[in-house]
């Protein structure tokens, strides 16, 4: 028996062995591959610019008050879009009673450059039954100091509504703690760190939107009153279900959902906007998920993005589906509920804080550069061309660039002035291209990705 079992063992060694062999020999291998060299390899005579100063403190995260504001929202015990928009104690109105309140607060104490509007309209869907019903939306708006780019909005949105297991039943309580006060929390929250900073060159919105649950209709109203207002959205963003993170070992990294493009295959200003949002905050922070939402669910960002703007969703790191549309009850020992309880605050201040600092450095920047284009078919050199209008506070650009399997941008050079820029040596099949705008305060624009040049007709040098 012994000399059978010693038998094995040899066996399973020499197997090992062979495997680890093997291993070695697939890394030397790998080492030994060498790619030739394109282009300026670590261009350390590009300027790279540090990012802008003043960047906003972990620690000035008002996480008692986002968890105050949730409490408020929780004692309506329901806000579903169909439930009362005039009853002062229970109800969506309810709800959206104490998130003017808070915001008119903010407003005050801001000197009045927080404007608060109430979008009051109407929609339908098959969530709402066959006639339209009464919504409302509320915007906490800071305008943006500089007449060139206060056109342009940069948004944060949660949804006020909540609901049960049945979403048209507008009796059941229904608290939404997580799904979504956690996410009207980090707007509001937003817009007390911000109004107070006062540079942003852009204007920035904070949203409390209706009807999430009914059919994203509030998101579709706040498109259309965008448009309406002559804004032409520089960023879009949703944060929704961003409140929970009980797995051992947290807080973890917060979801950024971006959905793909067609420039490439590979880009979209939305999956733009996750790698800008990555940049600034950080990889320890973000978590990039490369799909326009979670798996056959959608939200708020989702109008804006088919719009072809820049809109990416935030979501806890693992959702439980205990804690999300269910009506609160106790089933065989599991109690099912959207409770404040079950919310980490410390982990919600800090998707706070990150959704902040990204509308800061974002509203601080200068415009994107716009008709970023990308020529050097059969020549061997990658050409790459944009516009930018005039802006004394830009101190140029950096054009980006990355290897076709990676998902984010490296600098490869920086330019002062728009026009064309020859890339020497590097060719235009093996990397992506992009270009942004830098300003004098460090603060990036989001990435406008080049799009290929046109050739005159398909085929044409084709090999």
């Amino acid at each position: 028996m012994m000399l059978g079992t010693g038998k094995r063992m040899l066996q399973v060694g020499t197997g090992m062995l062979a495997v680890l062999l093997a291993m070695s020999s697939a890394q030397a291998q790998e080492k030994a591959i060498h790619d030739p060299a394109e282009g300026p390899q670590a261009k350390a005579q590009a300027k790279v610019f540090a990012k802008p100063a003043g960047a906003i403190a972990r620690q000035s995260v008002d996480a008692k008050g986002m968890a105050v504001l949730i409490h408020e929202l929780v004692s309506c015990g329901t806000r579903l879009t169909l439930s009362s928009w005039t009853d002062p104690k229970r109800g969506v109105g309810c709800g959206r009673d104490f998130a003017v309140a808070r915001l008119n607060e903010i407003a005050k104490a801001s000197g009045g450059k927080l404007q608060i509007v109430v979008d009051k309209f109407e929609m339908k869907s098959e969530r709402t039954g066959p006639n339209a019903v009464h919504l409302e939306n509320v915007y906490a708006i800071l305008p943006g100091t500089d007449p060139k780019l206060a056109k342009t909005v940069f948004i944060v949105v949660g949804d006020m509504d909540s609901r049960p297991s049945d979403v048209m039943d507008p009796n059941a309580d229904a608290p939404g703690a997580d799904d979504d006060a956690s996410g009207v929390a980090v707007s509001v929250e937003c817009a007390r760190q911000l109004s107070k900073a006062g540079k942003n060159r852009a204007t920035l919105l904070f949203g409390v939107l209706s009807g999430e649950e009914q059919g994203l209709l509030g998101a579709e109203r706040l498109l259309e009153w965008t448009k309406e207002q002559g804004y032409t959205v520089g960023a879009m963003m949703d944060n929704d279900i961003v409140g929970a993170d009980t797995t051992p070992g947290g807080p973890h990294r917060v979801r950024v959902f971006s959905g793909n493009g067609e420039i490439e295959d590979a880009d979209s200003p939305s999956r733009e906007l996750a790698r800008a949002i990555d940049e600034i905050d950080g990889r320890e922070a973000i978590r990039m998920i490369f799909r326009v939402d979670r798996y056959g669910r959608g939200g708020d960002h989702y109008p804006f993005y088919k719009a072809g703007l820049p809109a990416v969703r935030f979501t806890e790191p693992l959702e439980d589906y205990n804690h999300q549309h269910q009506t609160p009850r106790t089933e065989n020992g599991v109690e099912y509920g959207d409770y404040e309880k079950y919310l980490n605050f410390t982990f919600m201040g800090n998707v706070a804080r990150d959704n902040a600092e990204v509308l800061r450095q974002l509203s601080m920047a200068p415009a994107q550069p716009t008709e970023v284009r990308l020529k050097g078919a059969v020549t061997p050199d990658a050409k790459v061309s944009w516009k930018a209008e005039e802006d004394s506070e830009r101190v140029g650009f950096e054009i980006l660039w990355r290897e076709t399997m990676e998902s984010r941008w490296r600098v490869f050079d920086f330019a002062t002035d728009a026009g064309e820029h020859v890339l020497k040596g590097v060719s235009t099949d093996n990397h992506f291209f992009a270009v942004r705008s830098v300003g004098k305060n460090g603060a990036r624009s989001v990435a406008t990705p080049s799009q290929p040049e046109v050739r005159a007709a398909a085929g044409t040098n084709k090999k």
